[in-house]
């Protein structure tokens, strides 16, 4: 029987991309010759610890303090081919319509690495009626997506406050600035250091935040769809309908690059 294809994935784009970005933002840095002009110690609390700081009043504690497990799906995620996980389903209608749904018993264990299939499939074997179980299957999977949605929405929301901390801070600069106007030599010095966290703030919204929350929210439709694969297929199982039915539904949903021809 062919598998749903779960492996757990390192996403060598996000790394690679950030690296990348942040590495050519350093050479033209290095290579103005004034690499130490873009340090400013203050200028980092403002921007970082503000950042945090109201994004965190944003969302719930336990939100706040789960960030880091956000920011780890972006790297290191479960990657699964929506196509084998048709097939798969595929198989198991034909064991199912040959046996009867019972005979998926012997299944499940095999389908644990799959929860959310094996859920579904659960649910068939003991009986239960094909639009609860779609009911069932359809809650919980906007259960899942709300919480990856929540994990998009965090990283959205540090994005659009980052850019705001650092004109808060460039005001401060500013402010500190025409305080010191009697000294003429400071001016310059006092423009770099205020303009520094409107710098960090365009940094951290435009490379890091931004560009994490769509990565989450691409994890979550690709996780979405292979959701709707398992839980069509689990509804079909149910109805005890014809396989061949079944491969025109799953086909309907995946992607023209994915579609499978099982019966062909």
């Amino acid at each position: 029987m062919a598998d749903g294809g779960t492996r757990t994935t390192f996403d060598i784009a996000t790394v690679a991309g950030l690296a990348i970005g942040f590495t050519l933002i350093i050479a033209a840095i290095v290579l103005g010759g004034s690499p130490g002009a873009f340090i400013d110690i203050p200028s980092v609390l403002i921007v970082i610890g503000g950042t945090s700081a109201i994004t965190a009043v944003c969302v719930s504690l336990g939100e706040f303090l789960g960030v880091w497990k956000v920011l780890l799906r972006t790297i290191f995620y479960t990657s699964r081919n929506p196509a084998d996980a048709a097939l798969q389903i595929l198989q198991l209608a034909e064991i199912a319509r040959k046996g009867g749904v019972l005979s998926l018993q012997g299944h499940l264990d095999s389908l644990q690495s799959e929860e959310y299939l094996w859920k579904g499939l659960s649910l068939v074997v003991d009986g239960t009626p094909a639009e609860d179980v779609e009911g069932i299957m359809r809650k919980d999977m906007n259960a899942t997506i709300s919480r990856h949605q929540k994990g998009a929405n965090i990283m959205r929301k540090a994005g659009d406050i980052a850019p705001a901390m650092g004109l808060i801070g460039t005001l401060i600069g500013l402010v500190q600035m025409l305080g010191n106007l009697d000294d003429p030599s400071s001016i310059g010095p006092s423009m770099a250091v205020a303009l520094l966290t409107t710098f960090y703030g365009a940094i951290l919204a435009n490379m890091v935040f931004m560009p994490l929350a769509a990565k989450l929210e691409r994890n979550s439709q690709e996780e979405e769809l292979l959701n709707s694969v398992y839980m069509v297929g689990a509804v079909s199982i149910g109805r005890q309908e014809n396989p061949r039915r079944l491969e025109m539904l799953l086909n309907s949903i995946l992607p023209p690059s994915k579609r499978v021809s099982y019966f062909d």
